[in-house]
């Protein structure tokens, strides 16, 4: 795996070099935010997970993930944060991160966050390219979706530049129609590791999902207050 991590604590960095170097992954390490996106605009279909630190030199890391979003909406980014502040991490998500990983953190923590992200947005083998339903494996009325090429279409649109979380929350709904799912629910299933964060975390995804849902169809993303969210397409045919 090719690893970019932007992080100017060279301890850290040290740290995490020799459990890279177990897994035999490639990383580059930079310690200033100008400097790191700068090294991920030169080759950007280069890096397979971005782990980029809060604070940082020249540009902070809500600035590099900013840019970085603007190029490449699928790379996947881990944010590390000293900030114990559910507002930083909140802000963090809604601008593209897929996780954040508050200091000081355990080596062993990070690499499992590592790997679990990667896993879930690793491809398989692709798909035909046609456009039948054997192409998608969740399919609704209105919707069709495809996990191995992470495609996802509403009414034959695409809804473009998912990230991973996005798309994997906009699966799990569509893939249970009107079943209703609390944030407890959404987390525990999502992010497979124990997770102790804000449940506002996944607020924050579905946010950014239903404004690339209203772009090509009404919203079938629906709040069911004082519960969680569940997916409903029958709006569509009103």
């Amino acid at each position: 795996m090719n690893i970019l991590m932007i992080e100017d604590n060279e301890a850290v960095c040290e740290m995490m070099d020799m459990f890279f170097e177990k897994e035999e992954w490639l990383p580059v390490f930079k310690g200033d935010g100008k400097e790191g996106l700068d090294t991920f605009l030169a080759d950007p279909e280069k890096w397979e997970m971005i782990i980029l630190d809060l604070n940082l030199p020249t540009m902070d890391g809500m600035q590099v993930c900013r840019e970085i979003r603007k190029v490449s909406q699928f790379v996947p980014i881990i944010m590390l944060t000293a900030r114990d502040s559910e507002s930083d991490q909140v802000i963090g998500l809604e601008i593209g991160a897929d996780e954040y990983v508050t200091k000081p953190f355990s080596p062993l923590t990070l690499m499992a966050r590592i790997k679990a992200l990667y896993r879930r947005i690793q491809l398989t083998q692709p798909a035909a390219a046609d456009d039948s339903d054997e192409r998608f494996d969740i399919v609704t009325k209105h919707v069709k979706i495809s996990t191995y090429t992470r495609e996802a279409y509403i009414g034959g649109e695409n809804i473009e530049s998912l990230t991973p979380k996005e798309f994997e929350i906009f699966a799990l709904l569509a893939k249970h129609p009107k079943q209703v799912f609390s944030r407890e629910n959404l987390l525990t299933s999502i992010w497979e590791d124990p997770y102790f964060g804000d449940e506002r975390t996944i607020d924050a995804h579905i946010k950014k999902l239903r404004q690339k849902i209203e772009l090509v169809s009404p919203q079938i993303i629906q709040t069911v207050w004082g519960v969680g969210y569940k997916f409903d397409d029958s709006v569509m045919d009103e």
